[in-house]
């Protein structure tokens, strides 16, 4: 008995030594600490409240980066208000943290634009650029506009009286859509009135409360509304149809519109090359995942996948765009 515990014991050292080499790896399977996405306490802020389109994005992300197993424990918070430049300003303040990410999109260059605000996107690392979609033009499911045509007749008659509402502020998606399309519809832009909130969530309640008469927005914040029948859905801004939604786009109805919104991500200035680069890959592992290809399909977005320094010059080509198309626009 003794001579066979004497034999197991080098046995089982042996063993032990084989686990402690083989198990760190085994355990890091899918865990994405093999190409280093892992980063603990990471948080993502939401530059306008609940609901809207940053929101839907951030939260989006970071359940599917949790479930793909490359990092974990992510915190979403909402840091709302003028149109998304509190957020900026906090992320530019935020200098060097590694651990901070913002959702953003189209409408933050706007608003910074129309705030005159102090830091601008070029003060902050970029990331990258994530999906692109199109707007919506929906009305509340009890509204005497029937159709695209219907909308835009009465709106023709009189459009100080047609309040239209969008999620973000002057200079943004939701402000550009329609103005865009009062241009086509020979409306002078300057004559509508927008009524801008911050967020598709804000902007919801007062469609559905037929507070405005219409509502400009991402596809992807309303999409479970307009398919449970809560709103109707008029048009779409792009230049094709949505799978899975019976609308035209502007273009097929007469109007010569062809505009998308687009979302990403950037992070605080001061970031070391380490610290940058593991967020941009924790992104572009995000954005190869089965997870996230399964939400942009549910969501209605477009893969528009652009990181570092490319997305940089785009953020910086759209902020010129933004200032071109209100200058055109007479605003």
């Amino acid at each position: 008995m003794v001579a066979f515990v004497q034999l197991r014991t080098p046995l089982a050292l042996l063993g032990a030594a084989v686990l402690l080499l083989v198990g760190p790896p085994l355990l890091a399977a899918g865990s994405g600490s093999e190409t280093g996405t892992q980063i603990p306490g990471l948080r993502f802020m939401v530059p306008n409240t609940p609901g809207g389109g940053y929101d839907i994005t951030a939260r989006t992300a970071a359940k599917n980066a949790e479930d793909a197993g490359l990092t974990h424990n992510i915190e979403v918070f909402n840091l709302p208000g003028a149109g998304g430049t509190v957020g900026l300003s906090r992320l530019v303040s935020e200098h060097g943290n590694g651990k901070l990410a913002m959702s953003m999109g189209l409408g933050v260059v706007g608003a910074v634009r129309s705030n005159d605000a102090p830091k601008t996107l070029a003060d902050t690392t970029p990331i990258a650029r994530l999906t692109e979609e199109q707007d919506v033009v929906v009305v509340a499911k009890d509204s005497p506009y029937k159709s695209i045509d219907d909308l835009i007749g009465a709106w023709k008659d009189d459009p100080g009286k047609l309040p239209v509402g969008g999620g973000s502020a002057p200079g943004g998606p939701d402000h550009l859509a329609p103005m865009l399309m009062a241009r086509a519809a020979g409306i002078a832009p300057k004559d509508v009135n927008y009524i801008p909130f911050d967020g598709g969530g804000e902007l919801l309640a007062s469609i559905l409360g037929n507070k405005v008469a219409f509502g400009v927005s991402g596809v992807g914040e309303y999409l479970d509304q307009i398919k449970a029948g809560e709103l109707r859905l008029l048009a779409v801004t792009g230049p094709k149809r949505v799978a899975g939604l019976d609308a035209p786009t502007l273009q097929e109805a007469g109007y010569d519109v062809n505009f998308t919104n687009w979302r990403g991500i950037v992070a605080p200035p001061g970031l070391t090359e380490a610290e940058r680069d593991k967020l941009t890959r924790l992104i572009e592992e995000l954005h190869d995942s089965p997870e996230w290809r399964r939400s942009m399909e549910q969501n209605g977005w477009d893969d528009a996948f652009l990181t570092g320094d490319r997305f940089g010059d785009f953020l910086d080509a759209q902020d010129k765009r933004v200032v071109s198309v209100l200058k055109e626009l007479g605003l």
